[in-house]
């Protein structure tokens, strides 16, 4: 197979869930005025599928593929792991990106969840992989009159034992509030670990970056807007007893949980443009998100190992090498290792904004 150091472009897989949303993604799109469903998810540099309920004969749904061939990058990656993603990479990380980015716009509220981390997730579901993620709001919009939001950690004094019996009884209202509730903006920058019990909010239209799985632990039966969930897909086939373990109980304060998970970003302006680390590897070895912008050219250094690219406003052109590539809104690109240095040229005086995204430090 022909060895890639070239920038792939991707397709634009969506995502089934149990929750309603995806007007926002319809919009990013150009389709208009966007519909609301369960399709609320877009993966981006996708090797994982999707974990459904009454789905499970759809077998690479939100996996990418390369638009040039069809083939899914997990088959391309898997024919050249050391080429695609780079010796030290897999020398230290195996042959395999280890991340997922996702675009999600929520129509609803979620339902309360959480994720493993690494031990738990190798003890209850025998994978090398937790579920650490970060979420950046792109944008944020009032829903029925409720301002946009996130629920974030257990206020103090949230024991497994009063946590098993809300979830026993389905006291929704009592889990609601048993939950840190934080207001959130455009810009914000939110790092969920493993174990911290979540959900995002009504009207959150975000990039998420995460672990590659697909674990996810619910407690309510039922989604805000009355659809139920499947047993399967509230304890993910480890059982309702043992799907409890998966949440951490630390106390701590709110105060404590803020500054623990809102990141702030850093900011390299740079010629023709500037690079905004989102969240970098001195927060999470896991991942590294950056936003970059330009009214006219920048040019990234090349790495040993992989990246990716999403653009979400402007349009223009990605140069490596001898290969010139068109950019528009919309479009992502899964960059090689050792592809060399990318200059990213905007044909608009308002600009490119583009995110990138890197696996786990290598």
């Amino acid at each position: 197979m022909e060895k890639m150091k070239y920038p792939l472009r991707l397709d634009n897989p969506r995502a089934w869930r149990t929750y309603l949303g995806g007007a926002g993604l319809d919009r990013l799109h150009g389709v208009l005025p966007g519909e609301d469903g369960h399709f609320p998810e877009e993966w981006i540099m996708s090797v994982v599928a999707a974990r459904n309920a009454g789905r499970e004969d759809i077998k690479d749904e939100g996996m990418s593929h390369i638009r040039e061939t069809g083939r899914t990058l997990k088959e391309q990656i898997e024919a050249d792991p050391s080429g695609m993603l780079g010796e030290a990479f897999v020398a230290k990380n195996g042959p395999f990106p280890g991340v997922l980015v996702k675009l999600i716009d929520s129509a609803e509220r979620l339902t309360l969840q959480v994720h493993p981390d690494r031990p738990t997730a190798e003890r209850l579901f025998h994978s090398p992989y937790g579920k650490t993620e970060c979420w950046h709001i792109l944008e944020a919009r009032e829903v029925g009159g409720e301002e946009p939001c996130i629920y974030y950690g257990f206020k103090e004094g949230v024991t497994r034992e009063k946590w098993k019996d809300l979830f026993d009884r389905q006291d929704i209202p009592g889990m609601l509030s048993s939950m840190q509730r934080f207001a959130v903006q455009s810009g914000d920058t939110i790092l969920i670990e493993g174990g911290m019990p979540h959900a995002i909010g009504s009207g959150c239209f975000l990039v998420e970056i995460q672990e590659p799985t697909d674990f996810t632990i619910r407690v309510e039966r039922t989604t805000p807007s009355g659809f139920p969930v499947a047993d399967s897909m509230c304890h993910q086939g480890i059982g309702f007893e043992k799907m409890l373990d998966v949440f951490h109980y630390t106390d701590m304060s709110r105060e404590e949980i803020r500054k623990k998970g809102f990141i702030p970003p850093s900011v390299l302006n740079l010629p023709g443009g500037r690079v905004k680390t989102l969240i970098g590897y001195d927060r999470t070895p896991y991942f590294m998100l950056k936003e970059i912008w330009t009214d006219s050219s920048i040019t990234l250094e090349g790495s040993d190992s992989f990246c990716g690219l999403y653009v979400l406003d402007g349009d223009g052109e990605l140069s490596c090498k001898s290969s010139v590539l068109p950019l528009e809104k919309t479009a992502q690109f899964f960059i090689p290792a050792k592809t060399g240095n990318l200059t990213i040229s905007s044909s608009r005086g308002d600009g490119l904004r583009i995110l990138q995204f890197f696996g786990p430090k290598s």
